[in-house]
C-alpha cells in the first residue's frame, strides 16, 4: 500500500490547512454480489490531529478510495476534539473503552517515544503525543480501537482541573 501519511504543512498543502496531520488508519473493500457479479466498494477510517492537543477521526465510504478517503477526512476534520496533554505526555493513566475494544494508556518519561501500534500510534501522533506506553485488549477491530482511544484521550484530565472539583 502507499503511503499513509499525509501531513498538510509541506508541498503539496492543497487543504488550505497548514500544520494538520493526517492519516488514513484502513481501507476496507466491500464486495455486494448483484446479477451481473460483484459491485465493489471502499471504506475508509482516517485520523486528523493538528499535533497540539486536537485529534478527530472520521470514517467514510464511496466505490472509488480516493473518494472514500476523502470523506473519511472531511469526517474527521469536522469532529475534532481537544484533549489534555501534559507536555510531550499524557497527565495520567486512562483506560478507553468503545464497543469490544480497550486500549490503555499510560504516561511515559522523555525520550520512551510512542510505544503503540496501528490505529492507537495514528491518533496519538495527531494530538500530538510524543511519550507514552499502550497496550490494546479485546477487539482487533479498527474502528473499536481507533474510538476506544479517543475516549481515552477524551476522560484525560489535568491536576488544576481535579483541584477545581474538590474545592
Amino acid at each position: 500500500m502507499a503511503n499513509n501519511n499525509r501531513s498538510f504543512s509541506g508541498p503539496g498543502n492543497d487543504s488550505g490547512e497548514p500544520g494538520m496531520f493526517e492519516k488514513v488508519v484502513f481501507i476496507n473493500r466491500c464486495a455486494k454480489v448483484v446479477k451481473g457479479g460483484r459491485r465493489f466498494s471502499f471504506s475508509a477510517l482516517s485520523v486528523v490531529g493538528d499535533g497540539k492537543g486536537s485529534v478527530g477521526i472520521g470514517y467514510g465510504k464511496a466505490n472509488e478510495v480516493p473518494d472514500a478517503i476523502k470523506k473519511s477526512t472531511e469526517s474527521a476534520k469536522k469532529r475534532m476534539v481537544s484533549v489534555k496533554l501534559k507536555g510531550s505526555t499524557i497527565p495520567h493513566e486512562v483506560l478507553g473503552e468503545y464497543d469490544g475494544g480497550k486500549v490503555f494508556l499510560r504516561p511515559a518519561s522523555n525520550g520512551t517515544g510512542l510505544i503503540a501500534g496501528g490505529g492507537v500510534r495514528a491518533v496519538l501522533e495527531a494530538a500530538g503525543v510524543h511519550n507514552v506506553l499502550t497496550k490494546s485488549m479485546g477487539s482487533k477491530n479498527h474502528i473499536a480501537v481507533v474510538h476506544a482511544t479517543l475516549n481515552g484521550l477524551r476522560k484525560l484530565r489535568l491536576e488544576e482541573d481535579f483541584r477545581a472539583l474538590r474545592a
